[in-house]
């Protein structure tokens, strides 16, 4: 039950919740410029931009839950079970992309983007592969978001290949595949903060007899659809 948001006032912030049954042992993690990164495929690199962010260490191996860059890039990656599906890795001879496993998704971007813009440039040409990181890790059925103070996009990675999706609401949760969630907005098009005028009949008149009445129709239950 993850909800991952972003705000931007003169400033932009980006977060998230982990409502997990049971915890990993995460905890907030810091990669420094130089700590070497030995990615499953591309190997190893060193320069590259400083994340935090919450990750569990296994084997002193960071797997990033969620992170932000030092230039302002953040990602997340929250549950998408029974709609994510990955490649299978290809020998290095029979692909011309970039092959990223899952469990590395996170730091591949932020270690090399500055911006959504060139997170783009990256998704363009990258085969995202369910690689474990172990027996004991198995893959994780994730979607992704990625944002900065300018834009954000939603990834998500299914039978029909990876999708790639502008966000201009800022916000992800889990199920349904994000233009689901996006059309189900349409449903709540007569929200708002405005109290309602009486147009129901126009012999009738109905009162506001309370505050906040613009906003009835607003689901308050914990289903993703409706924290969306």
């Amino acid at each position: 039950m993850c909800t991952a948001a972003t705000y931007k006032t003169k400033d932009f912030y980006m977060g998230r919740t982990l409502d997990y049954e049971f915890s990993y042992g995460e905890q907030i993690t810091i990669t420094p410029r130089n700590y070497e990164f030995d990615f499953r495929f591309s190997g190893k690199i060193k320069s590259h931009y400083a994340l935090i962010g919450m990750a569990f260490v296994a084997e002193v191996y960071p797997l990033y839950y969620d992170a932000v860059n030092e230039k302002g890039l953040g990602m997340a990656g929250l549950n998408f079970v029974g709609n994510a599906a990955y490649e299978e890795a290809l020998p290095e001879d029979e692909t011309e992309v970039s092959q990223v496993a899952q469990f590395e998704f996170i730091p591949w971007i932020l270690t090399q983007c500055a911006t959504v813009a060139e997170a783009r440039e990256k998704l363009a040409a990258m085969r995202l592969t369910g690689t474990a990181f172990s027996e004991q890790l198995p893959t994780a059925q994730l979607h992704w978001i990625i944002a900065d103070k300018d834009s954000c996009i939603v990834v998500e990675s299914m039978k029909d290949g990876l999708h790639v999706y502008d966000n201009p609401v800022g916000v992800l949760t889990n199920n349904p595949p994000f233009p689901s969630q996006m059309f189900a907005l349409n449903n709540y098009a007569g929200v708002s903060r405005k109290q309602p005028e009486s147009t129901f009949a126009g012999v009738l008149q109905l009162d506001a007899y309370s505050r906040g009445m613009g906003g009835m129709g607003i689901p308050g239950d914990l289903s993703s659809q409706s924290r969306f």
